[in-house]
């Protein structure tokens, strides 16, 4: 099926999802829930065809984002479930008032329409996305990457088929199964069915789908993400935030990639963290303050500042005070997540308000940056703009607003 009859079909789709009551999203939702968990073999075995492709190319941060175990298809299914139990937002009152002729005015959340998503690697983005869509009233069409191909189509059509047995027009939710540059650029073309495009993936993703969309665009990019060791921090807290900020997933948005630790306690926490990052042989560079403390490391680049890792390789820098730590992060942030470990309030508070990122963490790994640990149920991505969602793009975030005008008669004069 050819791109715009995809988005076509999706447009015809929405207009009756968006009439569907919560009922009625949530016996599809169960029906795919279902569905995931009876057909995991069919899951498991397309997955292993694209991992078997990615092994060519030894690319292990790809292979681990690409892998589909039970206990992540578990975790997709947990996904669904939970978008069940959330609260539906379509038709929720934001506000009502009535002006002095006796008009009645109602801004109630309604559906966005047709949501198109240009995703990188993992397949569990496809369930992730439909599952939102859907219990927000909206179509989605779905474009993933090459290297998730098989996974992504295996996950497609045993939802399509999950629909369809729900009793519901399988057409909401769309599937691009050409993975050419030339899909993405006519799918991005398609502003007549298609009402928002959201990138999930690099920061290439991002400006590649805001170049070439004549449709609105919600940026979901990376995240180079920082953990700032501020001298009243608790040194034990803080190696645990690092290693689980570094290590716990580092192929995804949320791990962090750069260390930021105060002068005065340099000299004894670098080498307390360079030790605990060597149990899982991450790789280290550093600034020249860090060098000099340890020689060992090489040392970083620009560049490498405003490198987004993904992988076991981190970098450390050294910093006076909380506003040089925030300058920095302010300077090579993708604006996504970022951490302060401090029990100083002062540094709290200034790190709060003045860090420009979706989300700020005192205390805590930017490992959270999620959905699913927010309570949203899953996400389309993370937003790292300004305007209409930022955060977490869940339920909520998939939906804009209409107004209800209702009188008894009245005319304007």
């Amino acid at each position: 099926m050819k791109v715009e009859e995809i988005c076509q079909k999706a447009k015809v789709a929405s207009h009756n999802l968006a009439a569907c009551s919560t009922a009625d999203k949530n016996a599809i939702l169960e029906k795919i829930a279902a569905f995931l968990s009876s057909n995991r073999d069919k899951i498991k075995e397309q997955n292993a065809i694209d991992i078997e492709a990615a092994k060519l190319d030894n690319d292990l941060v790809l292979i681990d984002r690409l892998t589909l175990t039970d206990s992540r298809i578990d975790a997709m299914i947990e996904g669904v479930k939970q978008v069940i139990a959330l609260p539906d937002p379509v038709g929720e009152v934001v506000e009502s008032w009535t002006n002095s002729i006796g008009l009645n005015f109602t801004k109630v959340r309604a559906p966005l329409g047709v949501i198109g998503i240009i995703y990188e690697a993992r397949p569990n983005v496809t369930v992730d996305a439909a599952a939102l869509c859907l219990k927000s009233g909206n179509s989605i069409v779905l474009r993933g990457s090459k290297g998730a191909i098989n996974s992504n189509r295996a996950l497609y059509e045993i939802m399509r088929d999950a629909i369809s047995a729900a009793g519901f027009d399988s057409n909401a939710v769309g599937f691009i199964d050409d993975t050419s540059r030339e899909s993405s650029k006519e799918l991005l073309q398609q502003d007549k069915y298609i009402d928002v495009c959201i990138p999930r993936g690099g920061e290439g993703l991002k400006h590649f789908v805001l170049e070439n969309a004549t449709m609105p665009v919600i940026a979901s990019a990376g995240g180079n993400c920082h953990v700032y060791v501020e001298k009243t921090a608790d040194l034990n807290k803080a190696l645990d935030i690092v290693f689980n900020a570094k290590t716990q997933r580092p192929s995804v948005c949320n791990a962090a990639e750069h260390l930021i630790c105060d002068k005065a306690i340099a000299d004894k926490f670098l080498p307390a963290c360079f030790k605990k990052l060597s149990e899982k042989d991450v790789e280290i560079i550093g600034d020249k303050e860090a060098k000099k403390i340890l020689p060992q490391i090489k040392l970083m680049s620009d560049e490498d500042y405003a490198t987004e890792f993904l992988s076991y390789k981190m970098s450390f820098a050294v910093v006076n005070d909380v506003k040089e730590a925030v300058d920095m992060i302010n300077k090579y942030s993708t604006k996504h997540s970022e951490a302060i470990v401090s029990e100083d309030k002062f540094s709290q508070e200034y790190f709060k308000k003045n860090v420009d990122a979706a989300c700020v963490y005192v205390n805590a790994s930017t490992r959270f940056t999620d959905g699913f640990e927010f309570g949203l149920g899953a996400e389309m991505g993370i937003s790292t703009q300004k305007l209409h969602a930022r955060g977490p793009i869940a339920l909520k975030e998939l939906t804009s607003v209409k107004y209800t005008i209702e009188g008894n008669g009245q005319i304007r004069k």
